[in-house]
């Protein structure tokens, strides 16, 4: 990706492999925060790429069911 994403899109940083929201550009990098809340962090802007909604659906379900057992508040 060469230029931000806009804010509220969802990315996927490549080199972890999360799914986030766009929060928006801070420098060189975009801060995301994972879907159903929690902690955000920086990705590179070369490391960003658009989330697809398959990629989208499944971080929604793992936050549910991780929701489910208790392992979230």
């Amino acid at each position: 990706m060469t230029a931000p994403p806009p804010v509220g899109a969802y990315a996927v940083d490549t080199g972890t492999g999360r799914v986030g929201r766009v929060l928006g550009p801070s420098g060189p990098y975009v801060r995301l925060a994972p879907i159903g809340g929690g902690r955000a962090w920086h990705c590179a802007l070369g490391e960003l790429r658009p989330a697809t909604a398959a990629e989208r659906l499944s971080a929604a379900t793992a936050y549910a069911n991780a929701r489910s057992r208790g392992e979230v508040p």
